[in-house]
């Protein structure tokens, strides 16, 4: 699968330039040429790593930074900016930022850092997904038998959990009541029972209440399914 960088610059030129320099490389570019669309597009898509820059109209790199972070702890986060002072490179790097490198740069220096930090992750995803699995702002901790979604815990019961665990294991995929009775309720399904709609509607309450993304869905007459929409 193609990976996927969020490019925020203001400067069109270099904007162009690194996006144009990116998909050269493989890469999935999207860009922003101001804040608010950087905060936008951090807050509602799945991006692997993110390049940005901290003199943006609108809303400037820290804040578009730490929008990003509350939303993905574990995004790679390059700043690319103008601003070589120690000072701003120390509020980058408090705020969550990964590295800093500052204009004029070498396109093949930033090409190198993005290799290295997509590399590491993928080792840290792949080190780490059997033990969690991570859907947005949701974590699921495989081990501890723990969810948390925005930083909150989210308390369940073994059955909730469960229920939460298959769906999200099966990511994107519509699961009939069929397959969760027999694989979450180990039982077969009884078409005058409701058991998995009111379980459903616990994890909703729970999961998807107070956030403004629901993760939840449903298909009508085939079923439910756990994804970012």
């Amino acid at each position: 699968m193609m990976q996927k960088i969020l490019v925020v610059e203001d400067e069109v030129k270099v904007a162009n330039a690194v996006k144009k320099g990116l998909e050269e490389n493989g890469f999935e570019v999207d860009v922003a040429y101001d804040g608010r669309m950087g905060k936008s597009l951090g807050a509602s898509n799945n991006y692997d790593l993110v390049i940005l820059d901290l003199n943006l109209p609108h809303s400037n790199g820290y804040e578009v930074c730490e929008v990003i972070r509350r939303r993905n702890n574990r995004i790679p986060i390059i700043m690319l900016t103008a601003l070589g002072g120690m000072d701003d490179k120390m509020q980058a790097f408090e705020i969550g930022a990964d590295d800093y490198l500052v204009k004029p740069f070498d396109f093949r220096e930033l090409l190198a850092r993005i290799r290295v930090f997509l590399k590491r992750a993928g080792s840290e995803v792949q080190q780490n997904s059997q033990y969690k699995i991570v859907i947005a702002d949701l974590e699921i901790d495989r081990e501890k038998k723990e969810v948390i979604r925005g930083g909150k815990k989210i308390p369940l019961t073994a059955k909730e959990y469960q229920l939460l665990e298959f769906l999200a294991l099966h990511k994107g995929k519509v699961i009939s009541k069929l397959v969760i009775a027999e694989k979450v309720w180990d039982i077969d399904f009884d078409t005058g029972t409701n058991v998995i709609e009111v379980y459903m509607n616990f994890l909703r309450k729970k999961i998807d209440k107070d956030f403004p993304n629901k993760l939840l869905h449903t298909k009508t007459g085939m079923g439910y399914y756990l994804a970012e929409e």
